[in-house]
């Protein structure tokens, strides 16, 4: 058997790992996925690395990272069978991201006051207004 015979072709890749075709281009593109293989015709084969990497980024992204993230810690994974080093990095990740969450909630809090503030400002002044 030769070894692209153990190998898949992108559609297979695809359907394996319920992604489009061109989210697997575009993955490539960032780095995030390698064909295992090239024919010099330009057709690419795919591993079993590729369909478990392309599930690790579904599941990052289902964790709310960017592709800029899922790329800072996606190797992370492959590198340390434990997987250890990887999720610290996502827990890091989203540590920072719940930080910058409750300054934004802290920040619309405030915007709410001050809407809230004004509302009752304008309604006074038309009652104001009304009375004279």
């Amino acid at each position: 058997m030769s070894a692209i015979s153990s190998l898949m072709q992108i559609g297979e890749l695809s359907e394996r790992a319920g992604v489009s075709h061109r989210t697997i281009h575009y993955y490539e593109r960032l780095g995030l996925v390698t064909p295992a293989e090239r024919e010099g015709t330009g057709y690419r084969y795919y591993d079993e690395v590729a369909v478990k990497r392309l599930e690790k980024i579904a599941a990052l992204k289902r964790l709310g990272l960017s592709l800029d993230e899922v790329a800072a810690v996606i190797d992370l994974y492959f590198e340390d069978a434990s997987g250890i080093k990887g999720k610290e990095r996502v827990l890091e990740i989203l540590q920072a991201q719940l930080v910058n969450a409750n300054a934004q909630l802290d920040e619309l809090s405030a915007f709410k006051r001050d809407l809230e503030s004004n509302i009752t400002r304008m309604q006074e002044l038309i009652a104001q207004a009304r009375r004279t």
